[in-house]
């Protein structure tokens, strides 16, 4: 599956080929590894620049006990040196959707990496919302009970474009994309592993309602099929323009999609619908006598 869109960047502005690797992550680290790194090879002979991997890349492991007997920690993670070694290679930017990673005997992070043509890490980022739900049918995920949550929302920069970092279910937590955008994000990132039901309900809708409501970008590279331990991800990784539109879609099967995005685009589309700049602070105030006040929405 190799996915490239149709419109090109006007010549007079910024553009930047990006890649998105489209997995079906195993209980094999070395096999999810050498699978990572052939369609991150393709999409840098396809000319991207920018190349990110979905969530996850290197497990996907439901039960505990397998799960922390197969996590390394970020200095002794494999799939982190071999893909930070690729980077340097290729001469790219590589973007690691996330990787479980042990932080402790029994605790594990879920982690972004953002890796230069170098080789060096420029930015990592630890999924902030963790998924805990039950979705019925005996369908359940309690993603707390084996990660620790992170605090910081974090931007990265990739050849001056400024990239706001998210993991899968930070979608559905719209104050996070919006303060990435007031901090200059041009571009928002989710690397993901939406199971197929939510997927089907939810992926694109949320996706380019992120786009539209920040005038950014939205790259999101996806888990598609179905795994190992059973789950079944939805895939349809997807590049999104600032007006809301995609502009390229993966399927559910493995793959890359391609993509050329003009950074002209971030500017005309919050020129035209100001809501960055427009937004105002206010208070929700409860029924009286509830004591119930919070103050919400954008900085002044």
């Amino acid at each position: 599956m190799t996915s490239h869109d149709t419109a090109r960047p006007n010549a007079t502005n910024k553009s930047l080929r990006v890649g998105l690797v489209q997995m079906r992550t195993g209980r094999d680290v070395a096999a999810n590894l050498e699978t990572a790194i052939a369609l991150i090879r393709e999409a840098a002979q396809e000319g991207a620049r920018y190349v990110q991997t979905p969530e996850t890349t290197n497990l996907m492991e439901m039960d505990r006990g397998a799960l922390f007997e197969a996590l390394a920690t970020e200095e002794e993670d494999k799939t982190l040196a071999a893909l930070r070694a690729l980077a340097g290679e290729l001469k790219i930017h590589l973007h690691i959707g996330s990787l479980a990673l042990k932080v402790s005997e029994n605790r594990a992070v879920n982690r972004a990496f953002v890796i230069n043509p170098a080789g060096e890490l420029s930015a990592r980022y630890d999924k902030i919302h963790m998924f805990n739900v039950d979705l019925g049918q005996g369908e359940s995920y309690n993603e707390s009970a084996a990660y620790q949550a992170g605090e910081k929302a974090v931007l990265a920069d990739v050849d001056g474009v400024n990239l706001g970092l998210s993991i899968c279910y930070d979608l559905r937590f719209p104050a996070l994309y919006r303060a990435l955008a007031e901090a200059g994000a041009q571009v928002l990132t989710v690397p993901a592993a939406f199971t197929r039901p939510t997927g089907e309900a939810h992926w694109h809708v949320l996706l380019r309602a992120r786009a539209i409501e920040n005038g950014a970008w939205v790259l999101a590279a996806a888990q598609g099929g179905k795994h190992e331990n059973g789950r079944e991800t939805y895939g349809h990784s997807l590049v999104i323009d600032p007006w809301g539109r995609v502009i390229a879609e993966g399927g559910a099967n493995p793959g890359v999609v391609l993509a050329d995005i003009d950074l002209g685009a971030v500017e005309s589309a919050r020129r035209r619908i100001p809501s960055l700049s427009n937004g105002r602070r206010f208070e929700v105030q409860g029924p009286a006598g509830s004591g119930y006040l919070h103050t919400v929405g954008e900085a002044p």
